[in-house]
This record gives C-alpha cells, structure tokens and sequence, in this order.
C-alpha cells in the first residue's frame, strides 16, 4: 500500500541517521489513554476547530476510510511522541504540541463517529498502535529524539513533515467536505509546529534544520 510504503520510506532514512541509535525506553512516566484532552496548545496552533456536524453526511471511499482511520493513529504517534520526549528532555515545546496533537486525534475521532466507523486506537494506552510500522515508526523516533535535545527538536519537525506530507496525499483523494475541513486544519496546525520546532532550534542551538521529507521549495514555503 502507497502509505505503507512511505512509512518503510522514513524508517529507511532513520535508520541511516539514527545508524544504530534504536534503543529500549522507559515510558513508565507517560502511561495514558487515547482520550479525548484538552485543547490548549500553548500557542503553538492546533488549527481552526472544526464542527463536522455542519457538513452533509456524504458516501465515503475507500480511499477516505483509510484515510480518516490511518490519520487517527498518525496523530497519535505525534502526540505520543511528544509526551515521552518531554518527559526525558524537560522541554516545554513537547508538553504544549502534545496537547495540540490531542486536538487533532479528537478532530479526526469525530470524522470516525460521524460516520460510525471503529476507531483502531480503542483501548490503546501510549506508546500502542495498531500498525506494525507505525510501532516501530515511534520507536525509532523516540530512540532518536532521547540522544538529546536538539535530536529531539529534529525528531519533532521530521514528523510534522510527514504529517504534511501524508495529509497533502489524503487531500487529493478526498472529495468529502468534511473531510477536507479536518485535514485542511490539521495541517495548519502541522505548519505551525514545525515552524515552531525549527525556530527554537535555529535561535537556542544554532541550528538550521534540513528537511527530510518536504522538498526544499516546500518546506521555505512554510518556514518563511
């Protein structure tokens, strides 16, 4: 499948970063559930809010069913993610994303009620996904993001990258309004976050972040 595929792609180049970084962690401090949270985002945007409830109710594809299932567990990796990397680094950025990502698991949860259609994050707590590749897609990345802050803050802008990236697909497969409503926002609220990841480490660590999975001219697009 074309999002699988993509997923291998990114393990590929963090397996060539990382080279040999992928270690056991302890998330015993993150335990959780995939409930919905609160919606501040520490002014970091999470997107406009979305009712989707004021859209008709349209037929879905299959497309828009994988699309809407597949971005409920993409969410949940960011949010993820960013829970365990705040508690090993102590950085504020992880705390406050993570809420925002919390907003975006709840968007996309409407979308699978609204349609009455089985979310796949029942019951999982943090760190627990369905997909295979997306297990061990967050394994690598909060591997790589444990070796220290500025690895973390990368770790942080590469998986809004991807976020962009997987909802700009979605978003040419889609002809539902909701759904492009959601998406549309999500990815505003993606935008903002990796412009808030790299700009913390270009003005705390001198560091000029390199995109891994937008092109170049995309990427300056959102940063600038």
């Amino acid at each position: 499948m074309k999002k699988i595929s993509f997923l291998l792609v990114v393990l590929v180049l963090l397996a060539t970063v990382g080279a040999g970084c992928i270690t056991s962690t302890d998330e015993s401090t993150t335990e959780g559930s995939s409930t919905r949270g609160p919606p501040e985002d520490g002014g970091y945007g999470e997107g406009a809010s979305v009712d989707v409830s004021t859209y008709p109710v349209q037929e879905l594809s299959p497309d828009e069913i994988e699309a809407i299932l597949y971005m409920r567990e993409e969410e949940k990796l960011a949010r993820d993610v960013y829970l365990v990397l705040y508690n090993k680094t102590g950085l504020s950025i992880f705390n406050n994303i993570a809420k925002s990502e919390q907003t975006h698991m709840d968007a996309v949860l409407g979308l699978i009620e609204k349609y009455n259609l089985t979310d796949p994050l029942e019951g999982m707590g943090i760190g627990e996904f369905n997909s295979t590749e997306m297990q061990e897609l967050y394994e690598r990345l909060v591997a790589q993001g444990s070796e220290g802050e500025v690895e973390a803050l990368k770790v942080g802008a590469l998986i809004e990258e991807i976020d962009i990236k997987d909802l700009d697909e979605w978003l040419k497969r889609t002809d539902n309004e909701d759904i492009k409503a959601v998406f549309g926002s999500l990815r505003m609220g993606s935008e903002n976050h990796l412009r808030a990841f790299t700009r913390l480490l270009r003005e705390n660590y001198g560091v000029v972040y390199t995109p891994q999975v937008l092109s170049e001219e995309e990427y300056e697009s959102i940063v600038d």
